[in-house]
C-alpha cells in the first residue's frame, strides 16, 4: 500500500524523533547510514519533509535536521500525506476508477476494511509512540 519512498520517509522520521535532545542536528549522511536507504533518496525526502513542517533543517557547520516536541506529537499520518497524498486512503485495491459500495469490485469489501484499518493506524500513532519502543531497543529501523 505505501511506496517504498515512503516506508523510507518514515523510518527517517522515526530515526530523527528518536534522537530528540541530541546535541547536534541529524545529517542526511548519518540518517541514510541509520536506515540503509540512498543518501540521494533520504536528502529528497527530507527536503519534502521540510517543507512540509514535519521536520526542520538548519544550514551552516552545525546544521542538520531536527525536530521539535511538537513535531514529535503529529501523526504518522503527516509524514504519509506529505510524501504520497491521501489517495491510498481512498483508491480501488483493484485500480478501477469507479469502485464504491453502489459499484465494487471483486474485493471492495475486504480491501476498504484493510485500507481503514491502516489509516486507523497512521492516524492514531504519533511519532514520538513509535520512537520510544526503538529507543528502548525493542524494535529497529533496519533488518
Amino acid at each position: 500500500m505505501l511506496s517504498h519512498t515512503c516506508k523510507t520517509a518514515i523510518k527517517a522520521v522515526i530515526y530523527l524523533g528518536s534522537r530528540q535532545g541530541a546535541l547536534t542536528h541529524a545529517g542526511i549522511k548519518e540518517i541514510a547510514g541509520r536506515i540503509n536507504a540512498s543518501e540521494h533518496t533520504v536528502g529528497k525526502l527530507l527536503q519534502t519533509l521540510v517543507k512540509q513542517k514535519v521536520i526542520n533543517s538548519l544550514k551552516g557547520p552545525s546544521g542538520g535536521f531536527y525536530m521539535t516536541k511538537e513535531q514529535l506529537k503529529q501523526s504518522i499520518m503527516q509524514v504519509v500525506t506529505a510524501i504520497d497524498g491521501d489517495d491510498l486512503f481512498r483508491e480501488c485495491g483493484l485500480g478501477l476508477r469507479k469502485c464504491s459500495s453502489a459499484h465494487p469490485c471483486p474485493i471492495h469489501n475486504e480491501y476498504k476494511a484493510a485500507r481503514d484499518l491502516v489509516e486507523r493506524i497512521f492516524s492514531t500513532n504519533k511519532i514520538a509512540d513509535l520512537c520510544k519502543p526503538v529507543n528502548s531497543g525493542l524494535t529497529y529501523l533496519i533488518g
